[in-house]
């Protein structure tokens, strides 16, 4: 499947409030149109709908991607602690993972957040073991949660 069968997503996004969509499909696009020699990796979660993109089928491999919430969509770095964050933007308590939260697809510096995506990539690529078998440009639906606490 490819990123231009959009079937499964769009089932996985109809509880959310019509807002949320139009964001997350813009951040989707965004992804896709700078990196599109990479994968998107789709969990279908019990809190969110998680959409990662990696240079294999891996989440392992995942240099960035969104979680979506029904109020509002996470965008973020599997390992945002190891990029260069001038403007201090990224938030995140964790050891590895680092974000920013986006409540309407206007508001996200679109700019500055393709200076990081570039670093991600580059740090993921970087971090590719040789023996990993490549994949290009599929969308790949991960895992779904039959029970899922979201706007229903």
């Amino acid at each position: 499947m490819s990123k231009e069968n959009l079937a499964d997503l769009i089932k996985f996004l109809l509880p959310f409030p019509d807002k949320v969509k139009a964001a997350a499909l813009g951040l989707r696009e965004f992804i896709w149109d700078l990196y599109p020699e990479t994968n998107e990796l789709i969990y279908d979660n019990y809190n969110a709908l998680a959409l990662g993109w990696s240079l294999t089928d891996k989440a392992g491999d995942a240099f960035c991607g969104i979680a979506i919430y029904s109020g509002h969509i996470n965008f973020g770095f599997n390992r945002g602690t190891e990029i260069d964050d001038p403007d201090k933007i990224l938030i995140g308590d964790g050891s590895l993972y680092r974000y920013i939260r986006v409540t309407d697809k206007t508001d996200f510096p679109e700019e500055y957040m393709r200076q990081l995506m570039q670093s991600a990539h580059e740090n993921a690529v970087s971090r590719l073991k040789p023996a990993k078998k490549l994949i290009k440009g599929q969308t790949i639906v991960k895992m779904t949660s039959p029970k899922k606490r979201r706007p229903e």
